[in-house]
C-alpha cells in the first residue's frame, strides 16, 4: 500500500505539471478554447488562493502560501504514512498530490494556473486545475468514507 500512497501523488503531480505545461505552451493568457456548451479552456494565473481571493497582494502571500502547503503536505504525509484503510489512503493520496502540484506552480511561475472553466449559459465556476480537482475528489472520496464509518461497518471507512 505504500508504494500506492507514494504513486498517487506523483501521479497528480505529474498530470497536473503535465496539463499546465501543454497549456501554457497552446493559448494566452485569458484565450478561450471553446469544448462544450458547458466547458471551456481559459488560461489565467492565479496569485490568490481559492477562487482567486487576496489575488494581486504582496510576495509575502505567495510565499506564506508555500510554506503552508508544504506544513500541509508534511501532515498529510505523515496521516498517508499511518492510513491503512485503502479508500481513506487513496484520498490522501489525491489531496497530497494536489496541495504539491498547486504549491510547485507557486514556487516556480508565481502563480497557479488554472485552465478548465465550467459554465452554464453566462455563470461561470471559477477556472481552476487537475490539482484542484484531485483536492476535490480527494476530500468527497474522505467525506464518503467517513461517512460509511458513522453509518455502516466496512473495511473502506476512515475514523
Amino acid at each position: 500500500m505504500m508504494r500506492l500512497g507514494l504513486l498517487l501523488p506523483v501521479a497528480v503531480i505529474t498530470l497536473d505539471q503535465v496539463s499546465k505545461i501543454l497549456v501554457l505552451h497552446i493559448m494566452e493568457p485569458y484565450e478561450i478554447v471553446h469544448w462544450t456548451t458547458f466547458l471551456n479552456w481559459v488560461l489565467v494565473f492565479n496569485t490568490g488562493v481559492s477562487f482567486g481571493l487576496f489575488a494581486g497582494e504582496a510576495v509575502l502571500l505567495r510565499w506564506l502560501l508555500v510554506s503552508l502547503a508544504v506544513a500541509v503536505s508534511i501532515w498529510l504525509s505523515v496521516w498517508l504514512y499511518r492510513e491503512k484503510r485503502p479508500l481513506c489512503f487513496c484520498a490522501v493520496g489525491l489531496i497530497l498530490g494536489g496541495a504539491l502540484g498547486n504549491a510547485l506552480d507557486r514556487v516556480l511561475r508565481h502563480a497557479v494556473v488554472d485552465f478548465i472553466d465550467f459554465h452554464l449559459a453566462n455563470w461561470h465556476w471559477p477556472a481552476f486545475n487537475l490539482a484542484d480537482t484531485a483536492i476535490t475528489i480527494g476530500v468527497g472520496l474522505y467525506i464518503f468514507a467517513s461517512l460509511r464509518d458513522h453509518y455502516g461497518n466496512s473495511k473502506l471507512e476512515c475514523k
